[in-house]
Order: structure tokens, then C-alpha cells, then sequence
């Protein structure tokens, strides 16, 4: 018996567990082993230079591929294909599939299934040294390797661990395992598990961006946090966004590039003597919020910090990568590009991160949003490029979090490269995507599909955040579906006394916790290579993990995307009104991790939050449904354990919030026909049985209950929160 690497460089052409994935491999392409299941390519050229580009070979016929790359600076999105030249400039991330099986087979002994598998192929360009790499097609369908250092004098012709392709069956374990080796070998960052959670993620939360944008004042910030209380969904974290700053243009003149002028606030928010503090307190004591977080620019402002101050700050013109101008041509008129950015010195940077951040702390804020930060790409010049001044900012930016806020209150935004991705030991949570536009009536299918395939590279390093949005608004229950179920922070950046507050308490408990399910939601497992922004035939299935239950939300992204030739987001015509779909229980990738019988056959109770109808799914089988441009559907998957022959039983959750499941912490089989249950919140609860139950009790009392003997489901009302000092409340169902 011989057995070969399961990813491997034999004959110019790259081989993944048989299949061949790339042919044609130029002789300039080096491969080195990594861990088992994984190898390193790089590439030596004849001169030294700040930027290469190789071909790493030709895609292969009958493959299929999802890339996550850069459509802008800032955020990258995603984009499905075939062939070499689908492969967008700037793929950061590049998952492909396939199916055929070719030379021989990968153990050549008697091996049963491994050819009739399909097998996932992971690229992960890297960080080599000074260097940064990005995948990239040409027109000849062959697949590119692009590493540039983003300074001229920063230089080298030799590179051997650019990229680090890994195999494996399940995709997501493919995926996850492949960052942990590159981790391994890079010994630069932390994956999320690794990391500390801030609070914030579990409570609902408001930021004023989409409700004042830079005209926040601290009335402003009062008035919000005061109407969403008296509606009954209170806040428990704001984000003050941009605009509390102390800011000025170099001249004062109208129309210019705001710099940041001192770490302290402007006047909007200088109280007597108490300056920021003064809305903290109020946020704290009045309105029992229980943090506070501000926003702030990686580089300090937008402009960064103006010229001449304590910080050696100096003038720079960012220079942006090539593939960046192309994806992106509007950035040859943007203001920053034009006017400068005043960039702290590195050696003075942690100085400036622990000032501003301590003088925040000293006032009560508990953390802050780190924005724009992609732009330290493009200030690399003179400074030992790209990654060395995004490494330096990241180390002292690190620090000072981990000095002044002690939840590690910090969330990454504009951050989507990986020359700040690989250097992340400390931030938990990232936005996963571009902003939600809510005058914008293009961007919000697009968001939606966005934020999912992100959260599948994004959700390996931290937390993906799927952004605020407005509960009152026509795509509101779009947009919040999708946030219930992301695993992620959930915010609304709504105006004053413009809520929808049904709504909101779709997600939002009385005690202003939510249910968050316990992984980063993503696209399942049969949506990974189709198109549901762009091929008009597609829904998008996005799945998650509760304790004991599963979750899984379908949307209707037709009809917008970014356009390859406009290089922006467009509209497309889309072939039918409405689009069918199936739902399946193993749609939910982790499902058997939920069931409590280790025995489980595979049939699910799949509960729908829109109808409220529960349906019964045997192992494998189907469920269709239909949804036109901007619906969709949540369905609570949730395994079906058999108590004695003809009686089973499955829970469901708090079935009026759209993750219903994550209201059950712990279930126990006391006896045969005894369940009990530990629930959070309160509202309307369910199960499914297959008979009517004796009984049902809350803690030691027995309560009415209505049963559909039809489906099944059995409702019953949780009338209040749990009493004082306790998490949960006991339910009892006995059959």
C-alpha cells in the first residue's frame, strides 16, 4: 500500500486527493510541503522587484469555484465560476470543488468511496516576509499569483510559501483546518475560538450612524437610547460613530479633508467639565446600557492626524495596488488619494492608540470601532512596504485595547485584507462586509449574499458582523432575519422614533439579550458554488448552530451584483418572478451535533417562523418553497428523538423569534416520557411531539397548552422572563 499527499505537484500539474485541480504548472513554481494534508507554492523569478506576477497553471475542466475577493479597497465580496478567467484580481480566498477523479486513487489499497466524494480544494494566499499575495485569472483561464510589497524599495525574487492550497471532503473542516496549518507555519495571528469575545455580541445594540451620520450630537445619543427603551427593545450597547471628534481641514476651508486635531472630543459632546463622560453616565445610569463604544479611523481620522502634532505625523498620497485601481477606478478621484493622509510614525503609533484609549476608559466608553483600515496598504512607501506599517499599527493597536479595555472592546471595519487578517492576535469581531445602504435600493440583496460567503474565510480569524440596519424600513425583516441568525452582534442604527418594534422583537428580549446562535452563519453546503446574486435561478441558504437545534434562512439575492465590467454594483435582469428552492435537515451542516440520541436516524421537525407551520422531514427528504427578489423564510431545524416506539419528540424554541432554537440552554430526558428544559426569555414557546402531552409545567406549575394533532406542535405561553437573578426557566412537557 502507498500512500500519496493528499495535495501534491507531480508532472506540472497540482493533484488533490486525484484530482488534478491545475495543469501546466510553469517551471518557476515551487512547492513545499506543509502539514498532512496541505503544501506551499511559491515562485522564483529572475530579478528582484516589489511586485510579481506567475501563472500558478490552468484550472481544470468540470471544477467549480467561490472566490472572496476585493471589489474594493476596503470589503471584498464574492464571486462563483469555472474557469481561470472568472477568477477575480484581488481573490483573497478561493474554495474550489471537484469531482472527477483522476491519477489513480490518493490511498491505492482497496479504498471504497474516495472517488465518488467530492473534494474540496483551499487557496489561501499569505503574507511571505515583506510580501502579500492575491490570486488572480487571466484570458488564457490559467490561475495567477500576484505578490507585491506596496514599495518600491521593498524587493525580493524568490518566494516559497505564497499560497497554501489544502484538501479534505467536508468543506467547511477544509476550510477551518487549512487556517490553522497556515497559523501554524505564520505564528502572526489567532483563529476566533482562540479569541475573547467582547459582551457586546450577545445584547442588542444601536449606532447612530445611519440615524444622524456626522451630525451625532449628544442629545442625539439620548433621544435614540430613550425611544428604543420605551418601545420595549432596550439597547444595551451604542456605538457612537464617526462624527464626536475634535477634526479640521488644514486650511478650514469647505470641502476639504478632515484631519483629527486632538484625541478629545468636539464640542457637541463637551458637557461643564465632564466632556464625553457626561453621555456615557447617561447611557449608563439612565438607560442601563451596559457599554459604550466609539469610533475612531485606524490612522486616527479620516485625513489621520493633522501634520505637526506630538505624534509625528507626516503627510503621505496613498498608493493603491494595481488590482485594487482596476476593481476600483473611483479611487483616482477620492480624497484621500488627493489631499493626503497625515500617518502617525510607527514608532510613536502605540503612544497615540493608548492616550486616546485611556482617556476614553477614564470616561467609561468599554470599546471601540476601528475603521478604514485597509488604507495602511497603501502608505507602505519608504516605511519597509505594506505588511511591515499594517503589522506595526496592528502590535500597537493590540496593545492598547488590551491595556485600556479590558472585554476586549474592539471591532475591525474597512479591514477586509489579509495583510491585517494575518497579523490579528487580539480583534474578535469584524464587519463582514460593505455598508448597509439604506437609501440604496441595489445594495441590500447584495448585502445579504455578501455577509454570508464572507463569514466563510472572515469567520475563521473572528466574529463576522453583519452591520446595522433600520427596523423600519421595506427590507427591514430581510435584513433582520438575516442578522438573528448570523451568529454575529446585532444593532440597528435607526433614527429616533423610528422603529418597528414587532419587529425587533423578533430578536430582542426584554431584558435586551439576544439569541445568538453559536457559529458564524454561512452559505450551506449545496449554495457554496452557485450564483444567488447573479445566475437568476439560485436562492441562498444560510445556516447555523443553536444547542440543540439548528437554524437555516432562505433569501431571494437575485437581480444586483458587482458588475466585472462596470466595476461596481448593477442591477441585472433577472428570468422569473420567483425562484424555487428546497430545504433538506442536513441543510443545517452541524446537525447530528444536535441531536441528544447518539442513535439519531436523521428526521427533523422543521418549524416555519413566517407561516408557523411544522412539518415533519424524514432523513434526505425535501421541502420546496418559492421566493421572489428580496423574501425570505427562517425554518428552526430541530433533530426528532424517539422516546418509546410511536412517541417522539423534538424542541423548537421561543418560535416567535426568528432564532427560536437558541432560547433552549439545556435538555434532559429525565425519563421516558418526562422532558425538561432550561429557556431563556419569554413569549410564546413550542415543541413537537407525535401525541398529545399529559402535561406541561413552567417551574411547579402546570399551564394550558394547545396541541395540532395534525402536525404536532405543541404551544405554550412563557409569560414572563425568568425570575430575578436567573437565566432560565424550567419547561416540563410529559408525554
Amino acid at each position: 500500500m502507498t500512500i500519496k499527499p493528499a495535495v501534491r505537484v507531480s508532472d506540472g500539474k497540482l493533484i488533490v486527493k486525484n484530482r488534478t485541480v491545475l495543469t501546466g504548472l510553469p517551471d518557476n513554481v515551487v512547492a513545499t510541503s506543509g502539514s498532512a494534508e496541505g503544501v506551499f507554492l511559491g515562485a522564483a523569478f529572475d530579478e528582484s522587484s516589489s511586485r510579481h506576477v506567475t501563472s500558478l497553471g490552468t484550472l481544470q475542466d468540470g471544477v467549480r469555484f467561490m472566490a472572496c475577493f476585493r471589489f474594493k479597497l476596503w470589503w471584498m465580496a464574492q464571486k462563483m465560476g469555472r474557469s481561470g478567467r472568472d477568477v477575480p484580481l484581488e481573490t483573497q480566498f478561493l474554495l474550489v470543488e471537484t469531482k472527477e477523479g483522476s491519477e489513480g486513487s490518493h490511498l491505492e489499497s482497496d479504498g471504497g468511496d474516495e472517488e465518488n466524494q467530492i473534494v474540496y480544494a483551499v487557496f489561501l494566499p499569505l503574507i511571505e516576509g515583506p510580501f502579500r499575495a492575491s490570486l488572480q485569472g487571466n484570458s488564457g483561464d490559467e490561475l495567477e499569483l500576484c505578490v507585491e510589497s506596496g514599495d518600491v524599495d521593498t524587493k525580493a525574487a524568490s518566494f516559497s510559501h505564497s499560497v497554501f492550497v489544502h484538501a479534505g471532503t467536508d468543506p467547511f473542516a477544509t476550510i477551518t483546518e487549512a487556517v490553522r496549518a497556515v497559523k501554524a507555519h505564520l505564528k502572526t495571528f489567532r483563529q476566533r475560538h482562540e479569541k475573547k469575545l467582547p459582551g457586546i455580541v450577545d445584547y442588542f445594540g444601536w449606532c447612530t450612524w445611519d440615524a444622524f451620520y456626522q451630525d451625532v450630537t449628544q442629545e442625539g445619543v439620548e433621544a435614540g437610547l430613550k425611544s428604543l427603551t420605551a418601545g420595549g427593545a432596550p439597547p444595551k450597547f451604542v456605538i457612537i460613530d464617526d462624527g464626536w471628534q475634535s477634526v479640521a481641514g488644514d486650511q478650514d476651508k469647505a470641502g476639504e479633508l478632515q484631519r483629527l486635531t486632538g484625541i478629545k472630543e468636539n464640542s457637541k459632546f463637551q458637557h461643564k467639565d465632564d466632556g464625553i463622560m457626561t453621555i456615557v453616565n447617561i447611557a449608563k445610569e439612565k438607560y442601563g446600557l451596559k457599554y459604550v463604544y466609539v469610533w475612531h479611523a485606524i490612522t486616527g481620522y479620516w485625513g489621520g492626524v493633522r501634520p505637526g502634532t506630538e505624534y509625528g505625523s507626516v503627510l503621505k498620497y496613498p498608493d493603491l495596488s494595481k488590482g485594487v485601481m482596476e476593481n476600483e477606478p473611483a479611487w483616482k478621484t477620492d480624497m484621500i488619494r488627493l489631499q493626503g493622509l497625515g500617518l502617525v510614525n510607527p514608532k510613536s503609533v502605540y503612544k497615540f492608540y493608548n492616550e486616546l484609549h485611556s482617556y476614553l476608559a477614564s470616561a467609561g466608553v468599554d470599546g471601540v470601532k476601528v475603521d478604514v483600515q485597509c488604507v495602511l496598504e497603501t502608505l507602505g512607501a519608504g516605511l519597509g512596504g505594506r505588511v511591515e506599517l499594517t503589522r506595526q499599527y496592528h502590535q500597537a493597536l493590540d496593545a492598547s485595547v488590551s491595556r485600556n479595555f479590558e472585554d476586549n472592546g474592539i471591532i475591525a471595519c474597512m479591514s477586509h485584507n489579509t495583510d491585517a487578517l494575518y497579523c490579528a492576535k487580539q480583534t474578535a469581531v469584524v464587519r463582514a462586509s460593505d455598508d448597509f445602504y439604506p437609501r440604496d435600493r441595489m445594495s441590500h440583496t447584495i448585502h445579504v449574499a455578501a455577509v454570508a460567503y464572507n463569514s466563510v474565510f472572515l469567520g475563521e480569524f473572528m466574529l463576522p458582523d453583519w452591520d446595522m440596519f433600520h427596523s423600519l424600513h421595506p427590507a427591514a425583516e430581510y435584513h433582520a432575519s438575516a442578522r438573528a441568525i448570523s451568529g454575529g452582534p446585532v444593532y440597528v442604527s435607526d433614527a429616533p422614533g423610528k422603529h418597528d418594534f414587532e419587529l425587533l422583537k423578533k430578536m430582542v428580549l426584554p431584558d435586551g439579550s439576544v439569541l445568538r446562535a453559536r457559529l458564524p452563519g454561512r452559505p450551506t453546503r449545496d449554495c457554496l458554488f452557485t450564483d444567488p446574486a447573479r445566475d437568476g435561478v439560485s436562492l441562498l441558504k444560510i445556516w447555523n448552530m443553536n444547542k440543540y437545534t439548528g437554524v437555516v434562512g432562505v433569501y431571494n439575492c437575485q437581480g444586483a451584483a458587482w458588475s466585472s465590467l462596470e466595476r461596481k454594483n448593477a442591477f441585472h435582469e433577472t428570468k422569473s418572478d420567483a425562484i424555487t428552492g428546497y430545504v433538506r435537515g442536513r441543510d443545517v451542516h452541524l446537525i447530528k451535533e444536535a441531536a441528544t440520541d447518539p442513535d439519531w436516524n436523521g428526521d427533523c421537525a422543521v418549524y416555519c417562523n413566517r407561516t408557523g407551520e411544522l412539518v415533519t422531514l424524514p432523513h434526505n427528504a425535501a421541502m420546496p418553497l418559492s421566493l421572489k427578489v428580496l423574501e425570505h423564510e427562517i425554518f428552526t431545524v430541530s433533530p426528532i428523538r424517539i422516546l418509546a416506539p410511536g412517541v417522539s419528540f423534538a424542541p423548537l424554541g421561543l418560535v416567535d423569534m426568528y432564532n427560536a432554537g437558541g432560547a433552549i440552554e439545556d435538555l434532559r430526558y429525565e425519563q421516558q416520557r418526562l422532558v425538561s428544559m432550561e429557556v431563556r426569555g419569554c413569549g410564546k414557546f413550542g415543541v413537537y411531539s407525535s401525541e398529545k402531552p399529559r402535561r406541561c409545567c413552567v417551574g411547579t406549575n402546570e399551564i394550558d397548552f394547545s396541541y395540532d394533532s395534525a402536525s404536532g406542535l405543541v404551544t405554550l405561553s412563557l409569560d414572563h422572563m425568568p425570575e430575578e437573578g436567573k437565566r432560565v426557566q424550567l419547561v416540563e412537557v410529559e408525554l
